[in-house]
């Protein structure tokens, strides 16, 4: 029989919520472990979101040197190279990793690889990578074991093996024709991505729209930038069947309004959501209670429904995005410490890596509508800062969303080169409370994306008084 070994706290996952919440307890003399089945600080290093950008950083120097006359540098465009550009991911992946088992060793957080499943209260028992059993309890535990890539009940699509988010950032090879099978912001990313690199590119949503979660008007003009690259954009588009083998041909058939339409690619990737990963780790012995999703049921202090027990990040329901794990751990850092932080209210950004990018914060149009909040829209074509025009980078658009009886910025949209800088100037007005006209009128440098914020609110209503 194993013995169990007593530890102060128990992380299961190292996400970013989970490896913050080991170092910063490991280092306040808490005898802290820290269970991982494989990626060392999670996903976001290691297979999300910053190998993902790595390569659309490859992808875009590809778009510039094919488009480089028109900036006056003529030259072959010559080929890409797959095989570089997965050794240069690679490469920031390895030295990403080392930072995170360095950060364990000086933290004194003891990282244990393997598979952990509870078997008890606060009790976990350990498949190790290397053999054996360990079985672990401790006084706090932290839940931290993110979500994985859905795969539609699409008869035939499971026995093709589609790419997920995964291998398409681990393929040494050019797909000669890429269906991605959801217009969400991972599919959009990596299908601009590759038809840059050169793949022909169709994208399959079965929704009225890509990006469902934004306003149409924002869908429209990503979906417009994507198709003047050639990409094809299916709308609509229920997938019902698939055959072939993914790398080598696949054939998709697609339900829409005008039929059915078989679409015949090389490779196949799924991006159709998330899946929390709580199944099969024995959350029912821990006394974890789930909501009706699978994800774990937590209250605004990310405390779940078993005392001693916390869950951060995507497993809790959190919104999808590293910057937000990383607050759910100041939230409940917080509130072991006495302090009350809780979840209610936060104003949570988030960036769309296309080129250009989107970058949103706060209310869209939409939710405005929904919530029966009144507000004043303002709207500019990004062509109309003179950055852009003085860069060359004129596709997009801004919008801002203004209270109709105050002037409190409610909610704001950008497509544009470097949006998500220019939208963090907004969230900081939003933090301060700054009215719209403040910002409106404030000297803003020139000749800067930013500088467009004044030319955006200037195209603000005025209140009704």
């Amino acid at each position: 029989m194993t013995q169990t070994e007593r530890y102060d706290v128990l992380v299961l996952g190292s996400g970013t919520g989970g490896k913050l919440i080991a170092w910063h307890m490991a280092q306040s003399g808490k005898r802290t472990a820290a269970i991982e089945r494989k990626w060392i600080g999670g996903a976001c290093p290691n297979v999300a979101c910053l190998p993902s950008k790595n390569e659309i950083a490859s992808a875009r120097v590809a778009h510039f040197v094919r488009h480089a006359a028109e900036y006056g540098w003529i030259l072959n465009p010559g080929a890409i190279d797959m095989k570089v550009v997965r050794k240069r991911k690679r490469d920031m992946v390895e030295a990403q990793v080392a930072a995170h088992v360095q950060n364990y060793k000086m933290s004194g957080a003891e990282l244990i690889m393997g598979s952990g499943r509870f078997v008890a209260p606060k009790t976990i028992e350990v498949g190790l990578n290397d053999g054996g059993i360990r079985v672990l309890t401790g006084d706090q535990v932290f839940i931290n074991v993110g979500t994985h890539a859905a795969i539609p009940a699409v008869p035939g699509l499971e026995a093709v093996r589609p790419l997920t988010h995964i291998e398409a950032l681990e393929l040494d090879y050019l797909p000669k024709h890429l269906i991605v099978l959801g217009g969400g912001y991972v599919g959009l990313e990596l299908a601009q991505a590759y038809r840059r690199f050169g793949s022909v590119v169709t994208i399959v949503e079965q929704g009225p729209q890509l990006m469902s979660r934004e306003d149409r008007d924002v869908a429209e003009e990503i979906q417009q930038i994507l198709s003047g690259e050639g990409i094809e954009v299916l709308l609509g588009g229920e997938a019902i069947a698939v055959a072939g083998h993914s790398g080598e041909k696949v054939s998709l058939t697609v339900r829409t309004r005008a039929g059915e339409r078989i679409i015949d690619g090389s490779d196949i990737l799924v991006a159709a959501g998330r899946v929390p990963n709580t199944a099969g780790i024995g959350l029912e012995q821990a006394r974890v209670e789930l909501d009706e999703r699978g994800y774990i049921s937590v209250n605004q202090r990310l405390e779940t429904s078993a005392a001693g027990v916390w869950a951060l990040g995507e497993c809790a329901g959190s919104p999808q995005f590293t910057h937000v794990s990383e607050h759910d751990f100041r939230i409940v850092k917080d509130n072991l410490t006495g302090v009350n932080h809780s979840t209610r209210d936060r104003l949570i950004p988030y960036c769309v890596f296309t080129d250009p990018p989107l970058a949103h914060v706060g209310l869209s149009e939409s939710d405005a509508e929904r919530r029966g909040v009144a507000v004043r829209v303002g709207l500019l074509p990004t062509a109309a800062v003179l950055r852009a025009q003085a860069i060359g980078e004129k596709q997009g658009l801004m919008k801002v969303l203004v209270g109709a009886d105050d002037d409190q910025i409610r909610g704001f949209t950008m497509i544009g080169a470097e949006a998500g800088e220019v939208m963090a100037v907004v969230q900081m007005a939003m933090l301060a409370h700054v009215p719209y006209t403040r910002l409106r009128d404030a000297v803003l440098a020139h000749p800067t994306m930013a500088e467009g914020l004044g030319f955006l609110l200037a195209t603000v209503p005025a209140r009704n008084v």
